[in-house]
């Protein structure tokens, strides 16, 4: 059966504005949709490392008793909570031996290139860009 939604304890917590820290989640799965559209985004334009942002104000479904999760609510998490998520969205997300055995040849482009790579995201990505360092 195929989950979802994935359950997350941050490792530090949103500090919400009356100094309740919202450290449980859900994120759910990417669609294409989430992926595609903030490419689009100004912000991303001018700042590619935005896009991890958008993606999780996308995904995270639920952070504690935030609601409703958005840019600014991404923007909030430090630095760890945020290494966390992507960690979090690139494992789920993770593309899984898609084309069949012995069918690996065939996916060639026209100059004998490979057209898909086993754990190659859509849209070129191989994960969410990481935007800190969660270890020093």
């Amino acid at each position: 059966m195929l989950q979802i939604e994935y359950d997350f304890t941050l490792p530090v917590g949103l500090l919400g504005e009356d100094g309740t820290l919202h450290r449980e989640g859900t994120m759910r799965l990417a669609t294409a949709a989430d992926e595609i559209l903030p490419l689009a985004d100004p912000r991303v334009q001018r700042n590619p490392a935005y896009l991890s942002v958008i993606l999780l104000s996308r995904v995270v479904t639920r952070l504690g008793g935030v609601e409703p999760i958005t840019t600014k609510t991404v923007e909030g998490l430090f630095a760890a909570d945020l290494a966390h998520l992507q960690t979090l969205y690139n494992r789920i997300n993770a593309v899984e031996d898609v084309a069949p055995d012995g069918l690996g040849a065939q996916l060639r482009g026209p100059g004998g290139e490979g057209v898909h790579s086993d754990r190659e995201r859509l849209g070129g990505s191989g994960s969410i860009p990481s935007t800190c360092s969660a270890t020093r």
